[in-house]
């Protein structure tokens, strides 16, 4: 009489990863990008072609211009998790749990306050006057009969959405309803209690001062 084999347990699929839902300004991006090259190919060119003190100081203004374009443009990012909210700003990087997040504002920009009263600017979501008066009139169009408004590109500062059964709203308006839905459900999980850390973006602060301080110098030497 033959014993049987013990059967291996079947492999349980996991469960999935929730990724983070990233929101970031596509003409800030582009226009950093612009501004980049443009400053370059510019400061490259004075560096190989330049005479005298010339090279040095285009070199410390490549030093001090670049992380500061790209702070202001580029790296600006909010990123909304399942259990936490992290705000990249220029020089700052903010971690929130949704426990420790109040509430948020949108005004002439975008915030959001922890409980205990600190607020943060969310960058990388623009406040679009613009788009909310564009949002307006179409959603009175709406109104009137005229039909529904054209979709715009998600994080297009100056866009409006709509949704299928819902008003004309301006992108960046959009995005911070988007948001207050997700803390007002993950608020109280479990998993989404902590502590608000910040820390400061010292590979944009660093050589920023670095790149400041040689370029005064250069210049106050001749």
């Amino acid at each position: 009489m033959t014993t049987p084999e013990p059967q291996s347990p079947s492999p349980q699929p996991s469960a999935p990863v929730s990724k983070d839902r990233v929101y970031r300004s596509p003409a800030g991006i582009v226009g950093g990008a612009l501004l980049l090259a443009l400053g370059l190919w510019l400061g490259i060119d004075a560096v190989v072609a330049g005479e005298g003190s010339t090279p040095w100081k285009a070199l410390a203004a490549l030093v001090f211009l670049v992380p500061l374009v790209a702070a202001y443009t580029v790296r600006p990012a909010v990123f909304a998790g399942d259990d936490r909210l992290r705000v990249r700003n220029p020089f700052r990087v903010i971690v929130l749990p949704w426990g420790q997040v109040d509430s948020f504002r949108s005004a002439y920009s975008n915030e959001v306050f922890a409980e205990s009263g600190d607020k943060y600017q969310l960058w990388s979501i623009p406040v679009s006057l613009r788009g909310r008066k564009r949002a307006a009139r179409r959603e009175d169009r709406r109104a009137a009969g005229g039909g529904r408004g054209r979709g715009g590109v998600l994080g297009g500062a100056g866009s409006a959405s709509v949704e299928a059964d819902g008003p004309v709203r301006a992108e960046g308006d959009k995005i911070m309803d988007e948001l207050r839905e997700l803390l007002e459900t993950r608020k109280a999980a479990e998993t989404s209690q902590g502590e608000v850390t910040v820390r400061w973006a010292y590979e944009i602060v660093v050589p920023t001062a670095i790149g400041a301080v040689a370029l005064a110098v250069l210049l106050g030497i001749g």
